[in-house]
């Protein structure tokens, strides 16, 4: 029997080794014909070319089958278990969420045996790799890039001065940007559409070092044979932390960009989405933490930096339930400095945020986004850290010092938009023709599409999704692909503990034709796809990270697990708990806006019960809020002809009265009544910077420098008695399980007494608490009856009121009262809550 040699070989693309006993499975039997029993073979490991491990095997197919198609997978031993399939990818059917691989046999060329490769992840493989040479312990460099519709490309480099290559048409002027001394290098096409140098064509690429830290760009000849340059999406760093686009044009007295501003044709003016990339090895560390500097020294290896990562004494939480999360915006640090917030902000705040008691930060986008004062949402590099908080090292010493305190970290990702100003980066990476258009979702042809006046309209057929870009092409792996290891590389080369995926209802629901507003079905099925594929990777590779979803239609099968067609989140971002409790900006009687409408000062009703009905819902794996960067300042709507926003909570609490003397105090009572049925919901509880100090200013994303808080001076002035406040709640909920599980019951609610009830237990404790928006207390006793309130004693453990906290102390002073027949009679304070344990 004539046999053809078949070599299957897993790539991980992560350093660590991580994975134990493959085993390639693939749907031959013994005598290596088809077969629908699959078969298994012991895989070897191997250590890849991009010098992480991988595992390898051959297998003998018999000739007779040439033609047919086979599938093939792998399984493993994994930190998350033993057996388990290692393939997270689905395969690019609407209708099948199978992972497996296929291949057709081929006959074997020059008596070669045919390749079929699998990457779990990009990182190492795309970009500018360290690349390891048979018998060479120093690494040699490769060039890689997706560019399926490219004519030609190649590797040019810049200068460190400037970081910026001009259009090729300016190629005469002096100031072009073009390093003399390197390249270009030619760079060769493989069968998937990924362009990469040759060290046997560029032996000067041999050596890794020569390059370290130099800017480069690709020069692509597009589908239609336009020069194009175009940034490395898969770079680790994006030189330039200014806000200025020379669009194209070379850096000289002569030119001015499009806002008038001369480029200098210095790196540090430049927006980085739009200026070259650099060679980064990102196997080591700068030594000490600096401000951003070109280029940075005294490197360490990545083992010596994070060899004293952790404290014994201070314990990084590893399940969401734990977490009480401190929402942090980096750029809005800096308080009194001319500049946006940076990395060293960020960690000079780490006392500050120990005493606060929280155990998570949540960092908005850290990615390369658009300019340098911006929220981050318009990320174009998906690797590289944003130059203007301080870049890529930086972050990773402030994951350090977070893990040293005890503190998780979370980063806010984007992958429902790119950047919208694009250009150099995702848009039209190496076609003019728009439904060639790379990393965008586009329905059908773009001659299809026209005006109501017959004009072409050929942006017709790209998806929007209700953000701020149109939709990624997400039937595309390499773009589901380009994602997922992004979060990799921050979990792996970051140590970053989890992840706020922004807007995921973009992606699976809310997807329609821009042309005319129909919905996209299959964009919506293969965003689902690419979530889930996302989710699976991240707990193959670490089954404790801490994996959040901004999901607003309340699917239950958004915290589901993949493998029951959930999408395999941890928990959900629960908008309706805020509106409820808060929504300022929102229309109409839908929601219940307990805060805004106490703070009109007047003892009308409130709407406890729509309230009870999210607080109640809560234990369904929410992360709850009564403040977040969205609800801030940045959402609005139109009433009367007039712009009415969202506000700061303190502000909403008094209806944005001058906040002095009792209007404060009023003020921070309602504050506290929001903050409390947060932290005590069945929820994760998370709450936007500022609010423990009671910020005022408005959190806007087009102006969020001119109204930057004082959060260390405030703590100790204005804000003194709320800080106190929030750091003897949040230990309350962090000394007890009972508060931190997801079991709730809704005891009791009345609209017109401003009341509500609710009871909180695990297997140890129960918990009863008892809240109240009124504005005068119950002095003599509130009769509360439910059957499912345990006859017993119950003690005051916690009083929102008490005059430490600027309150008139009136309470139940830690006594017992009694619970007969279902009847408690607790003494409440007008806008508070006590807190009482069965005894």
């Amino acid at each position: 029997m004539a046999t053809i040699t078949v070599q299957f070989t897993y790539f991980t693309g992560i350093k660590k080794a991580i994975f134990n006993n493959p085993r390639l499975i693939g749907t031959w039997d013994e005598n290596g014909r088809y077969s629908q029993q699959w078969r298994s073979h012991q895989m070897q490991q191997i250590i890849g070319e991009d010098g992480c491990p991988g595992f390898q095997t051959t297998v003998e197919l018999d000739d007779s089958q040439v033609g047919w198609l086979f599938r093939w997978g792998v399984m493993l031993d994994s930190p998350a278990g033993n057996n388990l399939w290692g393939i997270p990818t689905e395969i690019n059917d609407r209708n099948s969420s199978d992972r497996h691989r296929s291949f057709t046999l081929q006959s074997p060329e020059n008596g070669q045996s045919q390749q079929e490769r699998y990457y779990l992840v990009h990182s190492r493989r795309l970009g500018a790799q360290p690349y390891y040479l048979p018998g060479e312990s120093q690494p040699a460099l490769r060039f890689a890039v997706w560019s399926p519709n490219a004519r030609n490309v190649e590797v040019v480099f810049g200068n460190s001065s400037s970081g910026y290559i001009a259009d090729d048409f300016f190629r005469d002027d002096p100031d072009f940007g073009m390093n003399p001394h390197l390249g270009p290098f030619p760079m060769s096409r493989t069968e998937e559409g990924i362009w990469q140098t040759d060290v046997t064509v560029s032996p000067e690429l041999a050596n890794f070092s020569r390059f370290d830290h130099i800017p480069y760009m690709f020069r692509i000849a597009n589908e239609g044979g336009r020069v194009v340059y175009r940034t490395d999406l898969y770079s680790r760093c994006q030189i330039g932390k200014g806000n200025i686009n020379p669009d194209g044009k070379p850096f000289s007295s002569r030119y001015q960009d499009k806002q008038g501003t001369p480029f200098s044709g210095k790196y540090q003016d430049l927006d980085g989405t739009k200026s070259c990339s650099v060679v980064i090895n990102p196997d080591i560390v700068t030594k000490r933490f600096q401000e951003p500097v070109w280029p940075e020294q005294e490197f360490i290896p990545e083992q010596e930096f994070w060899h004293d990562e952790f404290s014994l004494e201070r314990h990084i939480p590893q399940r969401v339930e734990d977490l009480v999360i401190y929402e942090l915006h980096v750029g809005s640090l800096g308080y009194g400095h001319d500049r946006p917030g940076n990395f060293e902000d960020a960690i000079a705040l780490l006392p500050y945020l120990v005493k606060l008691g929280i155990n998570a930060v949540e960092l908005l986008p850290m990615a390369e986004f658009r300019d340098e004062v911006n929220w981050g949402y318009e990320t174009s590099h998906y690797f590289a850290l944003e130059y203007s908080a301080g870049g890529r090292d930086q972050l990773k010493h402030f994951v350090r010092e977070c893990h040293r305190h005890g503190i998780a970290v979370i980063l806010d990702v984007v992958y429902n938009h790119f950047n919208p100003d694009g250009e150099r980066a995702e848009w039209a990476y190496d076609s003019d023709i728009p439904e060639h258009n790379i990393y965008y979702w586009y329905e059908g042809n773009s001659g299809d599409y026209f005006y109501p006046d017959s004009r072409p309209f050929p942006e017709g057929g790209f998806v929007d999704n209700m953000s701020t870009g149109y939709a990624p092409r997400f039937y595309e792996e390499m773009v589901r692909q380009m994602f997922i290891s992004s979060a990799v590389t921050l979990m792996e080369e970051f140590h970053v503990d989890g992840f706020r995926v922004d807007q995921t209802t973009s992606m699976h629901l809310y997807n329609q034709l821009h042309a005319d507003g129909s919905p996209v079905g299959n964009a919506n099925i293969f965003g689902a796809k690419f979530l889930r594929e996302w989710t699976r990777t991240m707990k193959l590779i670490r089954p404790d990270a801490l994996l959040m979803a901004e999901d607003h239609s309340d699917w239950e099968k958004v915290t589901e697990s993949p493998d029951i067609g959930g999408l395999g989140f941890d928990a959900a971002w629960y908008s309706e708990f805020y509106h409820h409790l808060i929504g300022d900006a929102r229309p109409g009687t839908e929601y219940a806006k307990l805060i805004p409408t106490a703070g009109y000062g007047t003892d009308a009703p409130l709407a406890m019960d729509k309230f009870a009905g999210a607080l109640g819902w809560s234990g369904h794996k929410k992360v709850v809020y009564h403040e977040s960067h969205d609800e801030a300042g940045n959402s609005y709507f139109e009433e009367g002809g007039q712009r009415v926003e969202s506000r700061r909570t303190i502000v909403s609490a008094a209806n944005a009265a001058p906040l002095i003397g009792e209007t404060r105090r009023y003020a921070e009572a309602r504050c506290r009544f929001a903050v409390g049925v947060s932290i005590l919901s069945a929820g994760t509880p998370m709450f936007l910077m500022g609010e423990e100090i009671g910020a005022q200013k408005p959190y806007r994303y087009t102006d969020f420098m001119n109204n930057r808080e004082n959060l260390l001076g405030d703590r100790q002035t204005n804000g003194q008695r709320l800080f106190r406040f929030y750091q003897d709640l949040i230990q309350l909920r962090r000394d007890h399980s009972g508060l931190r599980s997801h079991l709730i019951d809704i005891l009791y609610v009345h609209n017109a007494n401003r009341v509500i009830a609710f009871r909180r237990w695990d297997v140890s404790k129960e918990f009863l608490i008892v809240a109240s928006l009124n504005n005068h207390p119950f002095r003599s006793g509130y009769t509360i009856n439910n059957s499912r309130i345990r006859d017993s004693q119950w003690q005051e453990i916690f009083n929102s009121d008490a005059s430490l906290y600027g309150g008139d102390n009136i309470g139940n002073f830690k006594l017992n009262i009694s619970a007969t027949n279902g009847d408690i009679h607790p003494i409440v304070p007008a806008n508070g809550f006590v807190v009482f344990q069965h005894h």
